[in-house]
Protein backbone atom coordinates (compact mmCIF):
# COMPACT_ATOMS: atom_id res chain seq x y z
CA UNK A 1 0.00 0.00 0.00
CA UNK A 2 2.78 2.33 0.66
CA UNK A 3 4.73 1.72 -2.45
CA UNK A 4 1.52 2.13 -4.10
CA UNK A 5 0.60 5.43 -2.83
CA UNK A 6 4.04 6.61 -2.94
CA UNK A 7 4.27 6.08 -6.58
CA UNK A 8 4.99 8.96 -8.80
CA UNK A 9 2.23 8.34 -11.05
CA UNK A 10 -0.07 7.66 -8.05
CA UNK A 11 0.63 10.99 -7.03
CA UNK A 12 -0.07 12.66 -10.45
CA UNK A 13 -3.40 11.36 -10.43
CA UNK A 14 -4.37 12.56 -6.97
CA UNK A 15 -2.93 15.94 -7.42
CA UNK A 16 -4.66 16.24 -10.52
CA UNK A 17 -8.39 15.08 -8.88
CA UNK A 18 -7.30 17.17 -5.83
CA UNK A 19 -7.08 20.50 -8.78
CA UNK A 20 -10.33 18.75 -10.59
CA UNK A 21 -12.26 18.91 -7.24
CA UNK A 22 -11.19 22.00 -6.07
CA UNK A 23 -12.16 23.72 -9.54
CA UNK A 24 -15.59 21.78 -9.14
CA UNK A 25 -16.17 23.74 -5.95
CA UNK A 26 -15.61 26.64 -7.24
CA UNK A 27 -17.53 26.08 -10.32
CA UNK A 28 -20.77 24.96 -8.13
CA UNK A 29 -20.60 27.40 -6.02
CA UNK A 30 -20.14 30.15 -8.94
CA UNK A 31 -23.30 28.58 -10.93
CA UNK A 32 -25.48 28.63 -7.53
CA UNK A 33 -24.28 31.51 -6.57
CA UNK A 34 -23.25 31.05 -2.66
CA UNK A 35 -20.34 30.62 0.13
CA UNK A 36 -20.22 27.20 1.51
CA UNK A 37 -20.09 26.59 5.26
CA UNK A 38 -17.02 24.34 5.21
CA UNK A 39 -14.79 27.05 6.70
CA UNK A 40 -17.04 28.67 9.58
CA UNK A 41 -17.01 27.10 13.08
CA UNK A 42 -19.64 29.53 14.66
CA UNK A 43 -23.40 28.29 14.95
CA UNK A 44 -24.93 31.26 15.47
CA UNK A 45 -23.16 32.35 11.96
CA UNK A 46 -23.45 29.01 9.70
CA UNK A 47 -27.32 28.80 10.64
CA UNK A 48 -27.96 32.45 9.79
CA UNK A 49 -26.13 31.64 6.95
CA UNK A 50 -27.77 28.64 5.87
CA UNK A 51 -31.11 30.52 6.57
CA UNK A 52 -30.32 33.31 4.06
CA UNK A 53 -29.65 30.65 1.48
CA UNK A 54 -32.46 29.78 -1.53
CA UNK A 55 -34.12 25.93 -0.88
CA UNK A 56 -32.08 25.29 -3.92
CA UNK A 57 -29.12 26.59 -2.89
CA UNK A 58 -29.19 24.72 0.14
CA UNK A 59 -30.07 21.37 -1.95
CA UNK A 60 -27.23 21.67 -4.01
CA UNK A 61 -24.93 22.48 -1.12
CA UNK A 62 -26.21 19.87 0.79
CA UNK A 63 -25.57 17.09 -2.17
CA UNK A 64 -22.02 19.21 -2.83
CA UNK A 65 -21.47 18.00 0.38
CA UNK A 66 -22.32 14.77 0.45
CA UNK A 67 -20.49 13.67 -2.97
CA UNK A 68 -17.28 16.38 -3.85
CA UNK A 69 -16.99 16.84 -0.13
CA UNK A 70 -16.46 13.41 0.84
CA UNK A 71 -14.41 12.55 -2.04
CA UNK A 72 -11.82 15.74 -1.67
CA UNK A 73 -10.52 14.68 1.63
CA UNK A 74 -10.00 11.14 0.43
CA UNK A 75 -8.46 12.96 -2.42
CA UNK A 76 -5.92 15.51 -0.53
CA UNK A 77 -5.51 13.14 2.26
CA UNK A 78 -3.89 10.49 0.28
CA UNK A 79 -1.61 13.11 -1.71
CA UNK A 80 -0.28 14.42 1.01
CA UNK A 81 0.50 11.51 3.03
CA UNK A 82 1.79 9.96 -0.24
CA UNK A 83 3.98 12.81 -0.81
CA UNK A 84 4.89 13.14 2.77
CA UNK A 85 5.79 9.27 2.95
CA UNK A 86 8.34 9.51 -0.18
CA UNK A 87 10.79 11.84 2.06
CA UNK A 88 9.74 11.12 5.71
CA UNK A 89 8.75 9.04 8.54
CA UNK A 90 5.15 7.68 8.33
CA UNK A 91 4.70 9.89 11.47
CA UNK A 92 4.80 12.68 9.28
CA UNK A 93 1.77 11.49 7.56
CA UNK A 94 -0.46 11.93 11.12
CA UNK A 95 -2.20 15.26 10.07
CA UNK A 96 -2.56 13.82 6.33
CA UNK A 97 -4.38 10.95 7.66
CA UNK A 98 -6.57 12.23 10.40
CA UNK A 99 -8.01 15.17 8.42
CA UNK A 100 -10.24 12.83 6.26
CA UNK A 101 -12.24 11.52 9.51
CA UNK A 102 -12.40 14.94 11.28
CA UNK A 103 -13.59 16.77 7.46
CA UNK A 104 -15.99 13.72 7.01
CA UNK A 105 -17.48 14.21 10.50
CA UNK A 106 -17.83 18.26 9.47
CA UNK A 107 -19.72 16.94 6.35
CA UNK A 108 -22.10 14.79 8.27
CA UNK A 109 -22.55 17.89 10.22
CA UNK A 110 -23.36 20.28 7.66
CA UNK A 111 -25.59 17.99 5.57
CA UNK A 112 -27.80 18.08 8.78
CA UNK A 113 -27.97 21.61 9.47
CA UNK A 114 -28.81 22.03 5.50
CA UNK A 115 -31.37 19.90 5.68
CA UNK A 116 -32.83 21.62 8.74
CA UNK A 117 -31.87 20.16 11.52
CA UNK A 118 -29.53 22.24 13.49
CA UNK A 119 -29.00 20.04 16.64
CA UNK A 120 -25.54 19.30 15.89
CA UNK A 121 -24.10 22.84 14.89
CA UNK A 122 -21.89 22.83 18.32
CA UNK A 123 -19.62 20.27 16.63
CA UNK A 124 -18.62 22.45 13.92
CA UNK A 125 -16.97 24.86 16.43
CA UNK A 126 -14.87 22.47 17.21
CA UNK A 127 -14.00 19.95 14.11
CA UNK A 128 -13.97 22.73 11.23
CA UNK A 129 -10.97 24.70 13.30
CA UNK A 130 -8.98 21.50 13.85
CA UNK A 131 -9.52 20.11 10.37
CA UNK A 132 -8.44 22.93 8.92
CA UNK A 133 -4.98 22.71 11.25
CA UNK A 134 -4.77 19.30 10.43
CA UNK A 135 -5.07 20.42 6.44
CA UNK A 136 -2.29 23.37 7.00
CA UNK A 137 -0.46 20.80 8.63
CA UNK A 138 0.03 18.31 6.36
CA UNK A 139 0.18 20.75 3.20
CA UNK A 140 2.91 22.12 4.70
CA UNK A 141 4.42 18.76 5.39
CA UNK A 142 3.59 18.06 1.76
CA UNK A 143 5.51 20.97 0.36
CA UNK A 144 8.54 20.46 2.62
CA UNK A 145 8.90 17.03 1.18
CA UNK A 146 8.55 18.32 -2.16
CA UNK A 147 11.18 20.81 -1.77
CA UNK A 148 13.41 18.26 -0.47
CA UNK A 149 12.47 16.22 -3.19
CA UNK A 150 13.62 19.02 -5.95
CA UNK A 151 16.79 19.67 -4.03
CA UNK A 152 17.94 16.06 -4.21
CA UNK A 153 16.89 16.16 -7.93
CA UNK A 154 18.69 19.21 -8.72
CA UNK A 155 22.13 17.44 -6.91
CA UNK A 156 22.08 14.66 -9.43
Amino acid sequence: MIKALTSTRVLWVLFILFVLESLAFAVVMAVWDFQIIDEMSDPTLIKAHIEAMSEGQRAVHAVMTGTLDVAYPLTYGALFAGVALKVFRPTFTVPSLLVVPVDLTEGVVQVMALNGDMSGLWLKSYVTPLKLILFVGAIVIAILALIKLWKARLRR
